[in-house]
C-alpha cells in the first residue's frame, strides 16, 4: 500500500515540475487522503519535491502519525501561530519561493488573511492537479470500491423482504444504512435516497414517512465506504406487477444504460457515451423527463470527475471507476433510474456493483 502513495507523489512531483513550481499547498482534506492517507479534520499540506508536510493541531497529531506514509507532522499552537505563519517556516526552512496552491478548497477570507504571511512567495492557483491524477484509479483504489459496493450489494439482498406494503421510505432506509455498517462500512458513502410512488420521480429524495402501496414504483440509491472510498448504486422496483407504462419506462432505462455500456472503453469520449445513453432516452415518449447528467466518477469523493455529460470533454482513460445512471423522472407519477459503478478497461468495461436488477416484487 505504501508503494501506491508513492507513486501517487511521484505523478505530482512531474506536473509541479512541468509548472516549474517547488510545492503545492493542499487545503483539500480529500487530496490529502489520497496523498499522504490521512483520514482526519483539521489539516493542510505541503508537498516538495523530497517531502511532504502535514500542518495540523494537538486533536490529531496521533491519528497522523499513525496513518500517514512518510510524512513529516507538525504541531501548530493555534493560539501563538497562524495557519500562514506555519506554512511560511516550512517553506523558508525548505528555500521555497514558487508554489501552486488549490484555491478551489479555501476560502477568499482565509487566503487573504494566509497571504500577509507568504509575502515574496510566487503564489499560483492550482487547477486540480492532484484531482486530475485521482481520476485514474490504482489497484488497490479499485479493491477497496469493490469491497464498499460488495456491502452494498449484500446489504440490499437482506433488506429486500422489509419492502412490503406499508413500510415507510424512511424505516426501509434505516435498516438498509444499519446493514451497511454492521457489514463493515465506515459510515455512509451519502444519505440513502428512498422514494415511493410519485416521490420516485425526485432524483434526490429525501425518506419520508411515505409508506409503500401495492404498485409504487420505488427507487433506491445508496453506498457504502471502505477505507474512505465509496460505492453508488441505484437500483428500481415495482411493488407487484407492472402496468404497461410502468413496464415501459423501466425498460427504456434499462436500454439507455445498455447502450452507454456498450460504448464504454479507455480512449472513447465522454461525449458519446453520453449520446449513447441521450438517443434511446430521447427517441422515447419519455424524453421530456429525463436529464442530460448520465454518470460520474467515484472514489475518495461521491462525484469526482469526469462529470459524464454532452458537454464532458474528457476521454476515457483504463482504470477511471464511473457510474452509468440514467433515469425517467415524471412529477406526479413516480421515477426510474438505474446505476452501477463500473471500472473502464482498455477493450470495455467490468461491472463493480453486481445487486440483480429485478423489477417487479412479489408483494
Amino acid at each position: 500500500m505504501k508503494a501506491e502513495f508513492a507513486q501517487r507523489l511521484s505523478k505530482l512531483r512531474q506536473r509541479m515540475s512541468a509548472e516549474e513550481k517547488q510545492a503545492l499547498l493542499v487545503f483539500s482534506l480529500d487530496n490529502l487522503r489520497y496523498l499522504a492517507n490521512y483520514s482526519g479534520e483539521a489539516a493542510y499540506g505541503i508537498v516538495t519535491m523530497d517531502q511532504v508536510f502535514l500542518i495540523t493541531d494537538y486533536r490529531f497529531i496521533e491519528q497522523a502519525e499513525e496513518e500517514c506514509f512518510d510524512c513529516h507532522i507538525i504541531c501548530r499552537n493555534r493560539d501563538q501561530q497562524s495557519l500562514g505563519q506555519a506554512i511560511r517556516q516550512v517553506l523558508d526552512e525548505k528555500h521555497i519561493i514558487s508554489l501552486l496552491f488549490e484555491a478551489g478548497h479555501i476560502t477568499l477570507q482565509t487566503w487573504s488573511g494566509m497571504a500577509q504571511d507568504l509575502t515574496g512567495i510566487a503564489c499560483t492557483p492550482s487547477a486540480g492537479a492532484v484531482e486530475e491524477l485521482r481520476k485514474i484509479k490504482d489497484a488497490w483504489e479499485i479493491v477497496q470500491i469493490r469491497k464498499a459496493a460488495a456491502i452494498a450489494d449484500q446489504a440490499l439482498h437482506d433488506c429486500m423482504p422489509l419492502l412490503c406494503i406499508g413500510v415507510s421510505e424512511r424505516d426501509f432506509a434505516l435498516e438498509l444504512e444499519y446493514r451497511m455498517q454492521k457489514l463493515g462500512s465506515a459510515g455512509l458513502s451519502f444519505p440513502s435516497i428512498v422514494g415511493f410512488g410519485p416521490r420516485s420521480a425526485l432524483p434526490h429524495c429525501i425518506p419520508s414517512a411515505k409508506t409503500l402501496s401495492e404498485g409504487d414504483l420505488i427507487v433506491i440509491d445508496f453506498g457504502a465506504v471502505v477505507n474512505g472510498y465509496r460505492s453508488d448504486m441505484t437500483r428500481s422496483f415495482i411493488a407487484g406487477k407492472a402496468n404497461s407504462q410502468q413496464r415501459n419506462i423501466y425498460d427504456t432505462v434499462q436500454r439507455a444504460q445498455q447502450a452507454a455500456l456498450e460504448s464504454l472503453h479507455a480512449g472513447q469520449l465522454a461525449t458519446v457515451t453520453s449520446s449513447a445513453a441521450s438517443n434511446v432516452l430521447q427517441a422515447s415518449e419519455f424524453s421530456a423527463h429525463t436529464s442530460t447528467g448520465l454518470g460520474h466518477g467515484v472514489g475518495i469523493q461521491l462525484h469526482e470527475q469526469p462529470f459524464i455529460s454532452p458537454v464532458c470533454q474528457d476521454i476515457f482513460q483504463a482504470n477511471y471507476v464511473v457510474t452509468i445512471e440514467p433515469g425517467i423522472y415524471i412529477p406526479g407519477y413516480g421515477g426510474v433510474r438505474i446505476e452501477d459503478d463500473v471500472v473502464i478497461l482498455a477493450d470495455g468495461y467490468s461491472f463493480i456493483s453486481h445487486a440483480p436488477k429485478i423489477f417487479e416484487l412479489e408483494i
